[in-house]
């Protein structure tokens, strides 16, 4: 079982008329308020069951993170008590931490040279920010990228990097007639070993368990193991975000319940037991390459990277973003490189998104704002300050940046 703890920084709202005026792009107050309300419903409580299940079945019963260094500036600076509980769940040395990008960004997507920062940012080799090591102890060994995008070459980069496990989505379309369920490999570097979400039973925790209307409803620990036990493969990869218990599926719903009663019931059939993205690829042989040429990723049902770059207000914005690179490489100021991480953030595209049908709720549901083209257009007033503080830096360094042309991102 592994699960994604994010918390993006949200922009206020930021007018045409705060261009050149106002640099403070974000809104403290809603960060803080949702952040508590998260804590208090999901990560608080989760933890304490989770090492409560540590202790009652000791080694037996293993859980995975990732935790984004989003996050985590959050939770120092609104709710420590978090960064305690995790803690103590690293203290147990039953635990997992993956390693991500830092921002939670699609710079794997855009940037070689940004994506690997944000990963050694994220992990372990950054002066100036608190990383998972220096939270946890634990220097990840393995990868999740943002939003599970992975393809042949991203796993390429990402073994450069000194992985040797990456999880990403078993989407159909890149495996046929292949199972999620065993260990596969990158074509491009066959030493990476890749873990693949069964989305199917992932989503029947993640989104279905507290849908009266599912014709599975109410899915209890005892029915779970038949679909575990009726799966057909070497291990099965429970992957979802973390506050899909208490924040997405209320504690009523009795997600808490079930969670709390899993372990019990799976560890008592002795057909399973609980491991970690390292463990299990160390121990199960890959049975195949998987060819991605193009990125797939875990959201909509489409499983590609059209939630972000979707639609040309998304690419307009992806691409004026990742413009300015060289200008910031050439200035190396710090405050303007944190400041570009955070513009980073996955989720300010996805507030763009203009997805309808099926995954239009699930849109809906995550968005703060009323219209996609509400959230450009805000997003790209602060991104207008952030370019005229960008070459207001350049002028007053006396120094211009060599021109190349920009390869524009397009997504069909």
């Amino acid at each position: 079982m592994y699960f994604q703890v994010h918390q993006p920084t949200r922009l206020r709202l930021y007018r045409f008329f705060d261009i050149g005026k106002d640099s403070h792009y974000y809104d403290d107050f809603t960060n803080r308020t949702i952040l508590h309300r998260v804590a208090q419903r999901c990560y608080l409580p989760m933890n304490r069951i989770l090492l409560d299940l540590i202790k009652k079945h000791g080694g037996a019963f293993k859980v995975t993170f990732s935790i984004t260094g989003s996050a985590l500036e959050q939770f120092d600076r609104y709710e420590p008590e978090v960064v305690d509980s995790f803690r103590e769940l690293a203290a147990t040395g039953n635990v997992e931490f993956l390693a991500e990008t830092y921002y939670h960004s699609l710079s794997s997507l855009a940037s070689e040279g940004e994506f690997k920062h944000q990963v050694e940012k994220h992990r372990s080799e950054e002066r100036r920010v608190k990383t998972i090591e220096d939270h946890f102890g634990v220097t990840p060994k393995a990868f999740r990228n943002t939003e599970m995008i992975y393809s042949d070459s991203i796993g390429r980069m990402v073994y450069s990097l000194g992985f040797k496990t990456m999880l990403t989505e078993g989407a159909k379309h890149i495996l046929g007639w292949k199972s999620p369920d065993y260990v596969y490999t990158d074509p491009l570097e066959n030493r990476l070993k890749l873990l693949l979400r069964n989305y199917s039973l992932s989503d029947d925790i993640a989104f279905r368990f507290s849908d009266r209307g599912w014709d599975n409803w109410p899915l209890t620990d005892e029915k779970f193991l038949s679909w575990l036990k009726a799966a057909d493969g070497d291990i099965i990869n429970l992957f979802m975000d973390y506050e899909t218990f208490g924040e997405h599926q209320r504690e009523s719903s009795g997600i808490f319940d079930f969670m709390r009663y899993l372990p019990d019931v799976v560890l008592g059939d002795g057909s399973f037991e609980f491991t970690t993205p390292s463990a299990a690829t160390r121990k199960y042989k890959a049975i195949a390459e998987i060819d991605v040429p193009d990125p797939i990723s875990w959201a909509d049902e489409e499983r590609d990277v059209t939630a972000w770059l979707g639609n040309e207000l998304q690419q307009d914005a992806f691409n004026k973003l990742y413009e300015q690179s060289e200008k910031l490489a050439l200035l190396n100021n710090p405050v303007l490189w944190e400041e570009f991480g955070h513009l980073q953030e996955s989720d300010h595209l996805y507030y763009m998104s203009t997805k309808f049908f099926s995954d239009g709720e699930v849109h809906r549901y995550f968005n703060p704002y009323n219209t996609p083209y509400e959230a450009f257009i805000n997003y790209m007033n602060a991104l207008s300050d952030f370019i005229l503080r960008i070459d207001d830096a350049v002028a007053t360094s006396g120094q211009e940046p060599v021109r190349k042309p920009v390869k524009k991102k397009k997504t069909k």
